[in-house]
């Protein structure tokens, strides 16, 4: 049980830690079409790379729920976030696709990591607390997803090269989550119970509809600048805009979002983001100007941002599985829409073409949030 004492610093810490994995992970978005390049590769090799950011952050994340009962959250925040500050200028620097390859891997793991400790942290802040706190959390992970893409594509728009951008968001981070380390609770540690158990139906349905949640967020950060610049809706300098957007509208929609869930319940919140996701997915594949895709993205973002918060709230309050050990199983199947989707997207587009990619991502988007009244009745 946390004190009530300790709930100001406890929150303090973890909307830093969603921060830091934001910021993180945006930051490598607009570097995309850079290191695409650089290495002078095609879609569908971009994709195979690409796949190692999910594949390292599935290995860790099988492991993170196990690694929280004996050692507490806490500790797995720190590495993680440290993780991707040491690994995020190293993206930039690859020069060959193995270098790049290796250095995603890396990072996917310290992303895997902190993305299953934090939200473990916050589900039993939000536990204690007894009101409804991981939209909030996760507009912070947005907030994060903003500004490490606006600093990159700022400063390399000054010409002011992409090791150098990803140096000055290192610095962001490391700040950041050192800050967060006083404040972060020993959540986890000493977990009575079972470490892993077999996933029940109902779990394994919120992880579905999380896995194509985040292959379509996925897709937003690693293909968006590719699309708007191979379209010429603007220079490659400028491509990592959409991505800013996308976020802003996300973080604008979950900072709003525990107050909405809190009048209207979780399913209403789910099924009332399917039109602005249907909206903005036919605005950025049919956009003939730059200002109609950028308005796509936001409306994109806006639908899209309080699913995850949602799914993670339901796998906190079902009672078939420990609490950790089933957010450690939404965010590993969760990430595997990350394993898959960029490949996937990938061979799409090479196929087909990034508009038809992007299509497809707003139609499974919405089998998502209609989805909604199926997984509130799956876990009466």
């Amino acid at each position: 049980m946390i004190l009530p004492g300790n709930w100001s610093a406890g929150l303090l810490g973890t909307r830093l830690a969603f921060f830091v994995a934001g910021v993180g992970l945006a930051a490598w978005a607009p570097l995309v079409p850079l290191a695409k390049e650089r290495l002078a590769v095609d879609d569908r090799m971009l994709g195979l790379l690409l796949l190692c950011l999910g594949t390292g952050s599935v290995i860790a994340m099988l492991s993170t729920s196990v690694l929280n009962a004996r050692y507490g959250s806490k500790p797995i925040i720190l590495a993680g976030g440290l993780g991707l500050a040491i690994m995020l200028p190293c993206l930039a620097i690859a020069d060959t696709p193995v270098r790049l390859g290796a250095t995603l891997f890396a990072f996917g793991v310290s992303l895997g990591s902190i993305d299953v400790a934090m939200n473990i942290h916050a589900i039993e802040l939000e536990r204690d607390t007894g009101r409804p706190l991981m939209s909030g959390f996760h507009a912070q992970y947005s907030i994060g997803e903003f500004t490490g893409s606006a600093a990159v594509t700022s400063l390399m728009s000054l010409q002011l090269g992409p090791l150098f951008s990803t140096l000055v968001c290192s610095a962001l981070m490391t700040t950041a989550i050192v800050s967060a380390w006083p404040g972060l609770l020993a959540v986890g540690s000493g977990q009575q119970g079972p470490s892993f158990v077999l996933p029940h139906r109902s779990v394994l349905l919120i992880a579905v509809l999380a896995a194509i949640t985040f292959l379509v967020e996925g897709a937003m950060l690693d293909w968006s600048a590719l699309l708007l610049v191979e379209r010429e809706l603007l220079a490659e300098a400028h491509g990592g805009i959409g991505c800013m957007l996308f976020s802003i509208a996300m973080a604008g929609g979950r900072l709003s979002g525990d107050a909405v869930v809190a009048r209207i319940g979780d399913r209403a919140t789910l099924m009332l983001g399917t039109l602005p996701i249907v909206t903005g997915f036919l605005a950025v594949v049919a956009a003939p100007v730059a200002l109609i895709a950028m308005a796509g993205f936001l409306f994109i973002g806006l639908g899209i941002s309080n699913v995850v918060p949602v799914l993670c709230r339901r796998a906190g309050k079902q009672k078939m599985m420990p609490a950790g050990v089933a957010i450690a199983v939404i965010t590993t199947v969760g990430y595997a829409g990350i394993l898959v989707g960029p490949a996937g997207v990938g061979l799409v587009a090479h196929m087909f073409g990034l508009r038809l990619a992007f299509g497809v991502l707003g139609a499974l988007m919405s089998i998502v949030t209609l989805s909604a009244r199926m997984m509130m009745t799956d876990h009466r």
